[in-house]
């Protein structure tokens, strides 16, 4: 893509976004104008200049153009009269589809996966993330060799051994992608034994985690900063955060859990991408409580929420993914009295566990939490526990792990009501020999307030 545009030049590029849809699809037409319009916004992320965009209905794919031949010529003029350079086709294309566009045009043509990957990799920071998208990136280049990949020779260094004289182009381009292929999934495999072992050391103090999910731009970040004030870039802008990013967060009942910000998921996200950020989506897969954010003010939001629960069946049970997640109706300062108040009661309605919230101004935050906590809290008891004087580091294990609600303390130690997890009791017992018990007369029931 970075053909498209010479960087020193100073202009940026432009381009034409084109979005097909197919007559008789259902819903395709009310869709096109909201896919158009995160096409465009998809195309500014990687720096185009956007000088046209328009929904192309078609009675079926044409093999040959994907478009019908009289769209595809209007497109031609469009691109003459706008000096585009560029046309971004919302839509996947073949090898051959895109070689027959780009002939016809006379210009760089890339299909909907290829603008993503170029999206992922401008945004990657960590070395994961470069790993994960250079692979994702290769292994979909890999399908598609029907032009030359000779730099690929360049930037090889001497990695391998590559094919005698009689090799063709195609067989070695094929041998070089293989190479990179087989030495990035090697260093992936080192990255998610590094996150095994991560995982491993915080089961020690074991935090639970909450991972953040949602549609790319529906508001992950923002408000991840409002409970951690953790400063992740927070913008208006599709997949601003690809990296992930985890914080520990005390919520306001002193439960400690560790909050984690993933990439946004977006329809038809290449299987490319899912199978490259496996070690990034494992976050999520073994997270104990999943917050789905959604931007609830955009008119796509139901259809937007539907593709994210696509990839996050393939991630997670659905039994799980039923019993631990919590939509999070983000956005709710963008709508006026009587569209919050419809949505309120929709809410009200429905079975799931929903929360309306806005990230930007704090409202509906309080309660989030408290559902956190709420939905943790069935792994929480309320124990009676005597610590002496001689074991002050399990007191302040305590006051760390678990929400004192009561202390006496006497010539003996201190006596504690903490509302506490099960699996600490036995942890304090093993690591401090102090042992927990039911409040006299209380018996072993669940602390208040955690069904």
């Amino acid at each position: 893509m970075s053909g498209a545009h010479d960087p020193g030049s100073g202009a940026l590029p432009g381009a034409l976004v084109v979005h097909p849809w197919r007559r008789g699809d259902g819903g395709a037409a009310e869709r096109s104008e909201d896919r158009l319009g995160e096409a465009v916004g998809l195309a500014r992320a990687i720096g185009l200049d956007v000088r046209s965009a328009r929904p192309v209905p078609c009675a079926r794919v044409v093999p040959a153009t994907w478009i019908g031949k009289g769209a595809a010529e209007a497109i031609g003029d469009e691109v003459a009269a706008a000096g585009a350079q560029l046309v971004v086709m919302d839509c996947t294309l073949s090898p051959g589809q895109q070689r027959n566009l780009e002939r016809r045009w006379h210009c760089k043509v890339i299909d909907r996966t290829a603008l993503i990957l170029e999206i992922f990799g401008a945004r990657a920071r960590t070395r994961e993330g470069r790993l994960q998208v250079e692979l994702a990136h290769l292994t979909w280049q890999r399908s598609r060799l029907v032009r030359s990949w000779t730099h690929l020779e360049r930037q090889r260094g001497g990695f391998g051994f590559v094919g005698g004289p009689g090799e063709s182009q195609i067989e070695l381009d094929r041998r070089l992608i293989d190479d990179r292929i087989a030495r990035l999934k090697r260093e992936l495999e080192t990255v998610r034994k590094r996150r095994a072992l991560q995982r491993k050391a915080r089961a020690k103090v074991p935090y639970p985690v909450a991972a953040l999910v949602g549609y790319t731009n529906a508001g992950k970040s923002t408000l991840f900063n409002r409970l951690t004030a953790a400063g992740v870039v927070a913008e208006d802008a599709l997949f601003a955060t690809l990296d992930p990013t985890m914080r520990k967060v005390v919520l306001p009942r002193g439960r400690r859990i560790v909050l984690s910000d993933t990439v946004g998921f977006i329809s038809d996200l290449p299987t490319e991408l899912v199978a490259a950020f496996r070690a990034t989506l494992e976050e999520v897969a073994l997270a104990d409580v999943i917050l789905h954010v959604r931007d609830i003010a955009r008119p796509d939001t139901a259809a937007q929420a539907e593709s994210v629960r696509r990839i996050l069946k393939d991630l997670v049970a659905e039994e799980r993914l039923a019993s631990g997640t919590i939509e999070v109706w983000n956005k709710i300062d963008r709508l006026d009295g009587p569209d919050l108040e419809r949505l309120f009661n929709r809410a009200g309605r429905a079975n799931d566990r929903i929360r309306l919230v806005s990230a930007r101004t704090g409202a509906g935050i309080d309660g989030l939490c408290a559902e956190v906590e709420a939905l943790l809290g069935a792994a929480r008891r309320r124990m009676t526990i005597r610590v002496p004087h001689e074991k002050g580091a399990a007191l302040a294990w305590l006051y760390d792990r678990g929400a004192v609600v009561e202390r006496t303390d006497d010539e003996d130690g201190s006596l504690l009501t903490v509302d506490i997890d099960r699996s600490d009791c036995q942890t304090l017992d093993n690591r401090y020999g102090v042992r927990a018990a039911a409040p006299t007369g209380g018996g072993a029931g669940d602390a208040p307030g955690y069904p």
